[in-house]
């Protein structure tokens, strides 16, 4: 399910998302929205910000999660990571394998879902 609402997504054109679930939140002004995304080994997703948390966890792959002004992660399948509202950051898969990760994301009603910051 959709929310008509929701303006597009930066990232769309540059990793394959899946949006898995899309639902609204108990939280007023926000909405629950979960994304498969898979990366290609040896790209990257470009630095981007999201209107809201991003609860994520890695299913396959090695992805490095670079966060602004936080030591650089590197994250295997059964790894866990969580990026506060609006913190720039940028996931590239290290390989050999595509990297998946499940996130959700509680996120600001009528707001991209990401944006790229440069």
């Amino acid at each position: 399910m959709t929310d008509s609402r929701q303006a597009p997504d930066a990232l769309a054109g540059q990793l394959k998302r899946t949006e898995v679930q899309h639902s609204a939140s108990s939280i007023p002004g926000r909405e629950i929205v979960q994304v498969l995304t898979e990366i290609p080994a040896g790209v990257e997703s470009g630095w981007h910000v999201h209107p809201g948390e991003e609860v994520g966890y890695i299913l396959a792959g090695t992805v490095e999660m670079m966060i602004k002004d936080e030591p650089t992660l590197t994250l295997c399948a059964g790894d866990g990571f969580l990026i506060p509202p609006r913190t720039p950051h940028n996931a590239l898969d290290i390989g050999p394998e595509t990297g998946r990760m499940l996130s959700t994301y509680i996120v600001e009603i009528g707001e991209p879902l990401s944006t790229f910051t440069h």
